[in-house]
């Protein structure tokens, strides 16, 4: 029988969507690691209910859901003005960027995480808007089975159709 302690110990590897960009990927990848050290479980690229792709979405043990949005640059933040239709679907909101990008062209109300491919910090703390319950059900449900379905297709990439 093989040993199955060697699989864990390969590093899994989510595929590329091939959207970011390699500052956008270090960013998304440092912002996972500051939630993961909080105790959030993430998920990159979540497809919220209005149709929205969030960047990442974080589950606190307790059941807050944050989004974070990404932005590798003053000009992906000026052309992008898609970031309040997340708002209705968590209980936090940060921007999210890497050190080239100026604080002060981000909204000083909504929380702000500086990231890079190594890790992130929360420079400015999110305001706390808690959903409604059935919102919450609703998002906490997708996030389970977007999970679901990442974890299916890295143990059996060919069993979609």
């Amino acid at each position: 029988m093989p040993d199955s302690s060697a699989a864990l110990k390969s590093p899994i590897v989510l595929p590329s969507d091939g959207r970011q960009s390699p500052v956008a990927a270090g960013v998304q990848r440092g912002v996972r690691r500051l939630f993961a050290q909080l105790g959030h479980s993430t998920i990159p690229e979540f497809t919220l209910a209005n149709g929205r792709r969030a960047d990442v979405i974080a589950l606190a043990p307790n059941g807050t859901l944050t989004i974070v949005e990404i932005k590798s640059s003053v000009a992906d933040f000026r052309a992008d003005r898609k970031w309040p239709d997340y708002e209705d679907f968590c209980d936090r909101f940060y921007f999210a960027v890497p050190e080239t990008v100026p604080f002060d062209i981000l909204p000083e109300d909504r929380g702000l995480i500086l990231a890079d491919s190594f890790g992130a910090a929360i420079m400015r703390e999110a305001p706390h808007h808690p959903l409604a319950g059935a919102r919450r059900k609703a998002v906490t449900l997708r996030f389970a089975h977007a999970a679901a379905s990442l974890l299916h297709a890295l143990a059996d990439p060919d069993g979609r159709l």
